[in-house]
């Protein structure tokens, strides 16, 4: 049976470039990245060099790199890291972070527990597309707002926030901003100085590197607080043993995106282009989820009238075909996509949803392949669903 992956927005497969650079470092290359003797400085080096195949992507210093274990860590860190700085800005009117009602859960569950803590938390609304208005935004930021956390590109539906505008209203207004970065690393151009990005979240298993290893940009005055404490790793800010492998992964990973990056954006836009296409043209009442022009290169989500989301996915699975019903952190749950709901869709029409992402190995043929099989097992369905035959 033909096995095609479209879920590269929950992970992506490593390169066989990025495990011949990684493989050194389990075995001959082994050495801790503190200790001071020649395995620990070979050790660094490539922990360094890494840092600055990040930093030349995203447009930092190599100094303002902070290695995590994920997106997840790195959104917890930013965060709570000012927050914890700010705790006298609690008991005011005003709110102190602002963040938007579709934020990955790493962001959304971070700032409902600091809710907990006292801290006053404003969710903004999103339009139709998922995109926040940002006369909301202004109109949210009081004397004692110090954090506007929000993601550069959703992880659900493909939408892009204006960042640069965000990032403008918050340098204007003397507060942090922090974008969970980890959809958007890739396969948007970034800029964090010229953005006014102050913290960006980016994870190595979406970038077609391994598993566990990320990154945190923290700009170089900004104080945050640690989270985890110990032997004073990352300058203090992230203690533990730096898991060597895992960072050279990621840093050659961002070194292909930088040697690759517009070659690969064309090629994932215009596969997703063409999946839309063939699914919106060719599929009665299928809709796109997300704006259709402000999306990521890869993304394609698409609710269909009179079916339900999990089944389609099962039926696809049985072809061979993977896709998701939504954020792989989250796909096992039955409840409908808070992302979905924020966009004004009735529970009904968010089950009947699916996302399509797709990747470096895809090809014209795999695309024509799902389309087919997604017109055959929407009218399979259709024809089983009271939904459809009322």
């Amino acid at each position: 049976m033909k096995q095609i992956y479209m879920d590269y927005a929950a992970t992506t497969p490593v390169e066989k470039e990025i495990i011949n650079a990684m493989v050194p470092f389990f075995n001959e290359k082994f050495g801790n990245p503190s200790s001071i003797h020649d395995f620990g400085i070979k050790a660094s080096d490539a922990v360094e060099k890494a840092r600055s195949n990040i930093s030349e992507l995203i447009g930092c210093i190599p100094e303002e790199i902070i290695f995590t274990s994920g997106g997840t860590e790195s959104d917890n860190l930013a965060i709570k890291g000012i927050s914890y700085l700010n705790k006298d800005k609690r008991n005011n009117d005003g709110f102190n972070i602002i963040t938007c009602s579709i934020e990955h859960p790493a962001v959304r569950e971070t700032c409902k527990f600091l809710e907990k803590q006292g801290f006053k938390v404003k969710f903004l609304p999103v339009d139709k597309y998922g995109i926040i208005d940002t006369n909301d935004l202004l109109e949210s930021i009081s004397k004692d707002t110090f954090l506007i956390t929000i993601m550069y590109a959703n992880n659900e539906i493909g939408t892009i926030e204006p960042i640069d505008e965000i990032g403008k209203i918050a340098s204007e207004n003397n507060i942090l901003f922090h974008t969970d970065a980890v959809q958007a690393v890739g396969k948007e151009e970034i800029d964090v100085k010229k953005q006014n990005i102050d913290m960006l979240s980016l994870s190595s298993h979406k970038i077609y590197g391994p598993k566990g290893v990320g990154a945190l940009y923290k700009r170089k005055d900004l104080k945050i607080q640690p989270l985890a404490h110990g032997g004073g790793h990352e300058k203090g800010f992230r203690s533990s043993t730096l898991n060597t492998p895992g960072i050279v992964g990621l840093g050659k990973a961002c070194e292909i995106i930088v040697n690759n990056f517009e070659k690969n954006v064309s090629h994932y836009k215009k596969l997703r282009d063409k999946i839309i296409s063939n699914i919106t043209e060719n599929i009665e009442e299928s809709y796109l989820n997300g704006h259709p022009e402000k999306r990521l290169a890869n993304n394609a989500h698409f609710r269909f009238t009179g079916i339900e989301g999990e089944s389609l996915q099962l039926m696809l699975d049985e072809k061979g075909i993977a896709a998701s019903t939504g954020s792989a952190c989250s796909s096992k749950k039955l409840e409908a996509s808070h992302v979905l709901l924020a966009l004004g869709l009735k529970p009904e029409e968010a089950h009947g949803s699916i996302r399509l992402s797709v990747g470096r190995n895809n090809n014209e043929e795999e695309i024509s392949y799902v389309s087919d099989a997604l017109q055959e097992v929407v009218k399979k369905l259709r024809n089983m669903s009271p939904l459809w035959n009322r």
